[in-house]
């Protein structure tokens, strides 16, 4: 079950899409990797949801990636006398710390890692910007503020503060229970929301090691400051343009999305732009034409997945919102300005020697027009690696590892394959050509370039090429 394109799809389960006949619609559509998102459900539905792709996964026959998403810290105001406050610019408020119920001079903000950090001058943007108030005095235990931008404050609505850094950890209790019921279950991947700086991931690896992939959030400007840090101790990273958008300006947004995106590919880290990419296609049966040239920047950018949230997850057209992506990407891939972009946007690399086996294994495939690059891999780096020249071969990578088998369903251009261990270099070859062959990638007398590590089950260690070729019949 071979995708005819290199971008990869990943898609969130919610209540319109968690029925199994529904997942392998999913999955048939295009698919490849799907996102449980923690900050709805309960544990026991999402246990359901994974059990439901384990046994479409047996069904198909085909690696299907686990992609948990955290709820991380969630920061908001607390319930007022009358449900909700109407401001007006220049009108002055006041943020306390305690207190059950506010009025427009003691509005709770039960979060004390604010008053600790917040200094004068700085804004609060409450309801993912559409108040805004600029911070004029401070107490312990209170904050004056006046109204920048007038509205409607209501209960528990969320407050986002971009100049600051707080004192806070991106793994709250109920994230740390939901971590741990996650890796028990065995999802590939666990997203982090709220990261701000490198800390928040080491703290993240301690608890979850090397059970799943860590898949970055960038939602924060803190979070820009420190991004190759912070890209270095990350598996992934996905642009959460949603929220991020609330904490910097939003014509600033497509040159960061290109900036990560160019980031990840220098790492060798996979990347997924993620957030209302089809938002039209929650209540219509298409997108608008400004989402489907959303979706194609992502693809020309680089990117190695797009996502879908609302419009998969509650939407009134998950299959069709699938589809659609789909076959954007496949078109995009078509045109004849693709490659060319690509190669423009193409970062630089490390100097070694497994990246320079990897570059030119990538150009020795398409130099001699092989069907398909084999790409020998234990923990999915030599894949990423080819992953990253972004060649015109498709790359077939051949695991023993069941679960990099699935993390790599998140990789351009990779179809991903669990294979047996194999001894000599002579079975490492013959083994290359079968797969090639049985996966639909190559037929007689096609030429395959073959890259590995020798000795064999040594990560990271890429030091070997070889062109094959199938016999003929």
């Amino acid at each position: 079950m071979r995708r005819h394109r290199h971008a990869k799809i990943v898609a969130t389960v919610g209540p319109a899409t968690s029925a199994p006949e529904t997942l392998k619609a999913l999955f048939l559509a295009g698919v490849d990797t799907f996102r449980l998102n923690f900050s709805h459900g309960v544990q026991a539905d999402h246990a359901r949801v994974h059990a439901a792709i384990r046994a479409l996964e047996e069904e198909v026959g085909r690696p299907i990636a686990i992609l948990q998403d955290l709820q991380g810290p969630k920061i908001r105001v607390g319930t007022l006398r009358d449900g909700r406050l109407d401001v007006v610019p220049g009108q002055g408020l006041r943020f306390v710390l305690r207190g059950a119920e506010g009025d427009a001079r003691a509005i709770p903000l039960p979060h004390p890692e604010i008053f600790a950090a917040v200094v004068p001058g700085q804004e609060l943007l409450i309801d993912d910007g559409r108040v805004r108030v600029r911070v004029t005095g401070i107490e312990t235990e209170a904050l004056e503020a006046e109204v920048v931008i007038g509205g409607a404050i209501s209960n528990r609505k969320g407050v986002n503060l971009p100049g600051t850094l707080l004192d806070l950890s991106p793994l709250t209790e109920k994230d740390r229970a939901d971590l741990a019921f996650g890796l028990e279950l065995g999802v590939d991947w666990v997203a982090l929301s709220f990261v701000q700086k490198p800390a928040d991931l080491i703290e993240a690896r301690g608890l979850i090691g090397d059970r799943a992939g860590i898949m970055t959030k960038i939602e924060k400007p803190q979070a820009l400051e420190r991004i190759d840090d912070i890209v270095r101790l990350s598996d992934a990273v996905m642009v959460a343009r949603g929220d991020l958008g609330v904490e910097i300006p939003h014509e600033d947004v497509p040159g960061r999305q290109k900036e990560l995106i160019r980031a990840c590919r220098l790492a060798v880290k996979p990347v997924v732009v993620a957030t209302q990419m089809l938002d039209s296609m929650v209540a219509a049966p298409t997108p608008t034409r400004a989402e489907a040239s959303d979706v194609a920047t992502a693809i020309y950018d680089g990117a190695d997945a797009v996502m879908l949230s609302a419009e998969s997850a509650t939407g009134r057209y998950p299959v069709e919102a699938v589809t659609m992506m789909d076959r954007i990407i496949r078109s995009v891939e078509g045109h004849k300005l693709y490659r060319s972009l690509i190669a423009a946007s193409e970062p630089g690399e490390e100097e070694t020697p497994p990246h320079a086996v990897a570059t030119a294994t990538a150009q020795l495939a398409e130099a001699v027009h092989a069907s398909a690059i084999v790409a020998y891999t234990l923990s999915g780096t030599t894949a990423a690696r080819i992953a990253r020249k972004r060649p015109s071969v498709p790359i077939l990578a051949l695991t023993p590892d069941l679960g990099t088998s699935r993390r790599l369903s998140l990789l351009w251009g990779t179809h991903s394959v669990r294979s047996d261990e194999v001894g000599t270099y002579e079975a490492m070859v013959e083994n290359a050509l079968i797969h090639a062959a049985e996966e639909g990638f190559a037929a007689a007398n096609d030429v395959v370039v073959v890259a590995a590590g020798i000795p064999f089950a040594v990560p990271g260690n890429t030091n070997n090429i070889r062109i094959a070729q199938i016999p003929a019949t």
